[in-house]
């Protein structure tokens, strides 16, 4: 039996492809990074960017995402605790939360590293000073959070031992040199973890842009250098992939 989101679940997500006609922040003149691994394609519905990467159409970011972040049905749908669990995580490790948010994953995280570190990670400066904020009245002292930027988280080299990225790999705008740059921050044998909704299930209520299959991570993975080494089916509607920096 599949799990189906509720009824304000998808009640919201109808709200935020709403604001999906609202252009894109960033228009191809002000895109950094290397052109040439993209294609463009004019016709691409509402929830598309033009922008096509592997065989794959990168999807326009929502605008009102911080509302889809905090949703009170996420609990059900995505299982939060038991996908930080499935990190297999040790107290010491130095943990990156690409695509941080509010936070709703970050802190969750910390308190299962109390002698590593969280890095928050985000483009938006609003979503970095709510986690500051709670930061300060949760009284956590090992996260740090980040400004990236679309094709660079900004970590220190060499430094990460986990990477998680959930459900925001598919809106990078510049995904092959985010993740070189995501390659550059881990250490050696660390590892890169990509939770997506399922492409290959039509019958999950997310838009088809919004979903990605596990071939087309896997291939877009090996683009980089990273090595696949297990997928969990663990959660309703997500993949839990897990890839591996090699060993220098």
């Amino acid at each position: 039996m599949r799990l189906r989101f509720p009824t304000d679940g998808i009640r919201l997500m109808a709200v935020l492809l709403a604001a999906l006609i609202v252009p894109s922040a960033c228009t191809s003149s002000e895109q950094p990074g290397n052109e040439a691994h993209y294609e463009t394609r004019p016709d691409t519905g509402r929830d598309g960017s033009g922008r096509v990467y592997r065989g794959r159409e990168i999807a326009r970011s929502l605008p009102e995402g911080h509302l889809w972040f905090e949703r009170q049905t996420r609990e059900v749908e995505e299982l939060p605790e038991r996908l930080v669990e499935a990190l297999e995580l040790k107290a010491d490790d130095v943990v990156a939360d690409i695509g941080a948010g509010t936070g709703y994953l970050t802190f969750r995280i910390s308190a299962r590293v109390p002698s590593g570190k969280v890095y928050a990670v985000d483009i938006d400066p609003a979503m970095l000073d709510t986690i500051r904020a709670r930061m300060a009245e949760r009284k956590v002292r090992n996260v740090t959070p980040v400004r990236g930027s679309e094709d660079d988280p900004n970590l220190p080299e060499g430094s990460v031992d986990v990477a998680l990225i959930v459900a925001a790999y598919h809106e990078f705008s510049h995904p092959y040199e985010m993740m070189r740059n995501v390659v550059s921050a881990l250490r050696p044998g660390g590892r890169v973890v990509i939770v997506e909704y399922r492409g290959e299930d039509p019958t999950i209520p997310v838009p088809e842009r919004h979903r990605m299959t596990e071939a087309q991570v896997r291939d877009e993975m090996a683009a980089v250098g990273l090595i696949w080494r297990e997928t969990k089916t663990i959660l309703p509607q997500q993949h839990f992939m897990i890839f591996e920096k090699p060993m220098e």
